[in-house]
């Protein structure tokens, strides 16, 4: 498996927005598996984890124009950039 972990920084009042942003997220991509986000109430960092098959299919997405629109959805409630960490997911017994 492969994907990205993302550290975004989020107002409070647009966590909700933010929310229903990646709700709407399209799950019939090529070799997606799964995303998960962690909020916490008294913090304004969101963390996004991004599973695909494999790189292939990750990277495949990253350069999808529809990716990029839905990024561009989610960055406008951000504070700053999102600091990306890509790379292969391991799974520990």
């Amino acid at each position: 498996m492969y994907g990205t972990c993302a550290r975004m920084v989020v107002k409070p009042e647009n966590r909700e927005k933010l929310q229903a942003i990646f709700d709407e997220e399209p799950t019939d991509t090529k070799g997606y598996i799964a995303s998960h986000v962690l909020m916490e109430n008294d913090s304004d960092n969101v963390w996004l984890l991004a599973i695909f098959e494999d790189r292939a299919t990750y990277d495949a997405n990253a350069d999808d124009p529809k990716q990029h629109e839905m990024y561009l959805k989610y960055r406008a409630l951000l504070e700053e950039e999102p600091e990306w960490h890509d790379g292969e997911i391991r799974s520990f017994p």
